[in-house]
């Protein structure tokens, strides 16, 4: 398999499981949406090991040989087995300064899921949220291409992706908890008089007092996010016009979707909440034309 045909498989894989990645990633040109495709292809591939229905032992054995796979490309000698994914990974690594050392973080972070880890503190939380979403961003940024100040853009993506994934969290809590996880810190949860153990009842907060106590931890939490979003977001204006819409397409639908929570704090409680299709389109426009979303700062950190 050639690396046209393998970037095709990529970009396949992006386009029908992405979501809300793909409104961003078809704003760039094409050598940087192939390369993204690629990065998000095997980004993707870590997270079905982690979600999928292995046990536990077998899932890190298989992260772990995932592991092995991509840290090859740090040299010479890169086997990609014919894997599609892998040989434009190869590919793009070639063309584009891609941290892969950033992918090890990602994995990380799913050994930690896999291991059914759960978060007591603010800071216990924050290392996984960089090790699943911070990584992404860096990896990003590496297709995006650096410029005079690389460090100082690694921290805002790194921030960007923190509050990317705090509003991740906040819309999947139901989701998590029927997968038998809990991402909110146990201090935010005891601040809030919340328990959320899984397994103890059918649903989260099934009590109308305990939601009432959860609308107030959501807007906590919200806030947290807000001020990640007022770090990670000048981020845009360090960026080529097409990376800089690419990441305002996906913090825009990302920042829109935090709102709608804050608003309506209960409906993660009745599942997943999603921005309909033509209003995701609607940012990715306004990405283009140079309309970002606000950097905001919110309350507690």
């Amino acid at each position: 398999m050639d690396a046209e045909e393998a970037y095709r498989e990529c970009e396949q894989i992006t386009w029908s499981q992405a979501r809300n990645f793909a409104y961003g990633i078809r704003l760039l040109p094409p050598d940087k949406r192939r390369a993204l495709a690629a990065v998000y292809a095997f980004a993707r591939r870590i997270d079905d090991i982690g979600d999928g229905m292995l046990p536990a032992e077998e899932k890190i054995s298989q992260l772990e040989n995932a592991r092995v796979a991509v840290m090859q490309f740090a040299g010479s000698e890169v086997d990609t087995k014919g894997d599609p994914v892998l040989i434009a990974l190869f590919d793009a690594g070639k063309r584009f300064a891609i941290p892969v050392a950033a992918f090890g973080e990602l994995i990380d972070g799913c050994v930690q899921d896999v291991r059914g880890t759960t978060y007591q503190t603010w800071e216990d939380l924050y290392y996984y949220c960089r090790c699943v979403a911070g990584s992404i961003g860096r990896l990003s940024l590496g297709v995006f291409g650096a410029t005079k100040d690389p460090d100082r853009q690694s921290r805002m993506a790194d921030d960007l992706g923190i509050a990317l994934q705090l509003t991740n969290i906040l819309r999947d809590v139901r989701e998590d908890y029927q997968n038998g996880r809990v991402y909110l810190p146990a201090e935010d949860l005891t601040r809030f008089g919340l328990e959320l153990t899984p397994g103890t009842s059918p649903e989260p907060f099934p009590d109308p007092a305990q939601q009432a106590r959860f609308a107030s931890l959501v807007e906590f939490e919200a806030n947290r996010a807000r001020l990640w979003y007022g770090r990670g977001l000048p981020l845009l204006t360090t960026l080529d016009r097409r990376s800089a819409a690419c990441t305002g397409a996906m913090a825009g639908i990302y920042r829109r979707l935090l709102e709608r929570i804050a608003r309506q704090p209960s409906s993660v409680l009745r599942g997943r909440q999603s921005l309909p299709a033509g209003e995701k389109l609607l940012v990715a426009v306004q990405a283009l034309a140079g309309f970002h979303p606000k950097a905001s700062s919110g309350g507690s950190s």
